[in-house]
C-alpha cells in the first residue's frame, strides 16, 4: 500500500516567531516563511486552520494558495468561516454578508479581489471525488486567554468556525479527510466534533479528521466514539417495521416468542494516529492538534512527528499512514 504523509498545522495567519515565542515582524515575501514551512512538510494531504485570505496583517497573501504551490497541491478548499477584518480585540466585522454564512475559496479564485476572509484550509496531491463545506456559530460567550505578543489573559470572543471534508482517491479506493478547527469553548468544541461525525456519515470509510480541536488526552476520540454509538447500525426503516410487527400481534392468538431485539449500536474504533505535545510551538506542552483516524488499521501507521516551523504558536503534527 502506498505511503502518504498527513499533517495539520493551525498557522497563526502564518505569524513568524522568534525561538522564544515573541512574534517578529513579517518579511517583505509575507508569505515567504509560511511556504517554506509547508515545503519541509512534504505532506500528501494538509490541513490548516487559522488561515488569512487578503488580510493586511498578513501582507495580504492568499495563504491557502501560498501552501498549495509550495506542497504542489493538485486540489485544495479554502472556507471562510469569516469576512471582514479582525479587530484589536473585540472580534470581526462580517464584510459581506455572505448567503449561509460560509463562502468556500479554491484554485481557480486565485486572485480574484474578494475581501479579506479567515478560515480553514484542505489541501492534497491527491485526485479528488467530493468537496464539503459547513460552519458552525461561535458559542455566546468567550474566554480570557493568552494571545502571542501580550501579557498576560485577553478576553477572547469566540469566532464562527469552518469544516473542509474530501473524498480522496487512494491506491486501494476512496477515504474521507476532514479538516476543522473547533471553538476553544469547553462542551461547546466537542459538540461541534460529535456534529462532524454526523455530517460525514454518509462518505465513505476510512475516516481521517485533523486538526486543531482545542482538545486534549483522549477526549476527541471518546467524542467522535460517542457520535458513532449514537447512529443506528441497520436502517431506520427496518427498526420501524419491527416495532410495527410487535405492535401489530394479537395479544394472545399465538404463544409468546422471543422477543425481536433492535440492532444495538456499538463504539467504533476511533484512535489517535499521533500522541505528542504541539503548543506552544516553543516548548510544546499539550496537544491540542490531532489526527484522527477509524477504519485505518494500527498497522498501517507509521512514524509522526510534530517538527519546528519559523511560523505559528503551534507545530504541525505529521503522521505517515499507509492507505
Amino acid at each position: 500500500m502506498s505511503q502518504l504523509r498527513i499533517a495539520t498545522f493551525n498557522l497563526l495567519h502564518g505569524q513568524p516567531l522568534a525561538p522564544d515565542g515573541a512574534p517578529r515582524p513579517y518579511p517583505a515575501d509575507a508569505g515567504g516563511p509560511l511556504a517554506e514551512a509547508v515545503a519541509a512538510l512534504d505532506a500528501d494531504v494538509l490541513a490548516l486552520q487559522e488561515v488569512d485570505r487578503h488580510q493586511s496583517r498578513s501582507g495580504g497573501t492568499d495563504q491557502a494558495a501560498v501552501a498549495a504551490k509550495a506542497m504542489g497541491a493538485a486540489d485544495w478548499r479554502f472556507a471562510a468561516a469569516l469576512h471582514g477584518r479582525p479587530a484589536p480585540v473585540a472580534g470581526w466585522v462580517p464584510v459581506p454578508s455572505v448567503p449561509g454564512g460560509l463562502r468556500v475559496y479554491g484554485p481557480g479564485d486565485v486572485g480574484d479581489g474578494a475581501p479579506p476572509s479567515y478560515g480553514t484550509a484542505l489541501l492534497t496531491r491527491l485526485p479528488v471525488r467530493h468537496w464539503r463545506a459547513r460552519r458552525f456559530a461561535p458559542a455566546p460567550f468567550g474566554l480570557p486567554l493568552r494571545v502571542a505578543g501580550r501579557r498576560g489573559l485577553t478576553p477572547v470572543p469566540d469566532e464562527p468556525r469552518a469544516a473542509l471534508a474530501a473524498v480522496l482517491e487512494g491506491d486501494h479506493g476512496p477515504f474521507t479527510v476532514v479538516a476543522a478547527h473547533l471553538s476553544f469553548v469547553p462542551g461547546w468544541n466537542m459538540a461541534q466534533l460529535a456534529g462532524i461525525r454526523r455530517w460525514i456519515a454518509d462518505l465513505p470509510q476510512p475516516y481521517l479528521v485533523l486538526g486543531d480541536f482545542n482538545l486534549v488526552g483522549a477526549v476527541p476520540r471518546t467524542v467522535l466514539g460517542g457520535a458513532t454509538a449514537l447512529e443506528r447500525t441497520a436502517p431506520r426503516a427496518r427498526v420501524r417495521e419491527l416495532r410495527a410487527a410487535r405492535r401489530a400481534r394479537p395479544a394472545l392468538a399465538e404463544p409468546r416468542r422471543r422477543r425481536v431485539r433492535e440492532p444495538r449500536p456499538r463504539l467504533q474504533g476511533w484512535y489517535d494516529l499521533a500522541r505528542t505535545p504541539t503548543y506552544p510551538s516553543h516548548r510544546p506542552a499539550v496537544q491540542f492538534d490531532h489526527v484522527l483516524a477509524v477504519g485505518v488499521p494500527r498497522a498501517a501507521v507509521g512514524p509522526a512527528a510534530a517538527p519546528r516551523a519559523a511560523v505559528s504558536d503551534h507545530r504541525p503534527l505529521l503522521v505517515e499512514v499507509s492507505l
